[in-house]
């Protein structure tokens, strides 16, 4: 598969359609190398980052850095914004929160995890899962308008 079809693919549902969200098998495959997980986890970690940053964290060299937020970008995993000459990427919370919720569903989990006890870190937590939750009810309403 070429370069545009590869990163088009994660955009194909199972009968081969064009579609506006992500295929998750497609989106999970695109996730299968080492470094755009470390990728993933950086930005969890870290927030933000630019690719010169991101490349000099995980000793990689910047042009392949960029090759990894390419691909994750046209996953939806992480959104670029740019600012000058300086174009930060972020997570794309609301197609990681998805993923989350594939896995979860493919392996029968229900499980919330343990808050953190720290208040910075709690307050992290807080604010991830009132992401999470505006998704979910943003999804409840467009199931209610469909039908």
């Amino acid at each position: 598969m070429d370069g545009l079809g590869y990163y088009l693919s994660a955009y194909l549902n199972t009968a081969g359609e064009m579609t506006t969200e992500p295929n998750p098998s497609e989106v999970f495959r695109i996730l299968g190398g080492r470094n755009r997980l470390a990728i993933i986890r950086l930005l969890r970690h870290h927030g933000p980052a630019g690719a010169n940053r991101i490349a000099e964290i995980l000793g990689i060299t910047p042009a392949a850095a960029s090759q990894h937020l390419k691909a994750l970008r046209q996953a939806g995993l992480v959104v670029a914004e740019r600012h000058g000459y300086h174009i930060p990427y972020s997570l794309n919370e609301e197609t990681l929160s998805e993923c989350c919720c594939e896995v979860n569903r493919a392996c029968g989990l229900h499980h919330i995890p343990e808050p953190p006890d720290d208040l910075e870190a709690l307050l992290e937590y807080k604010a991830g899962l009132e992401k999470r939750l505006k998704f979910v009810r943003e999804r409840i309403e467009e199931l209610r308008r469909e039908g």
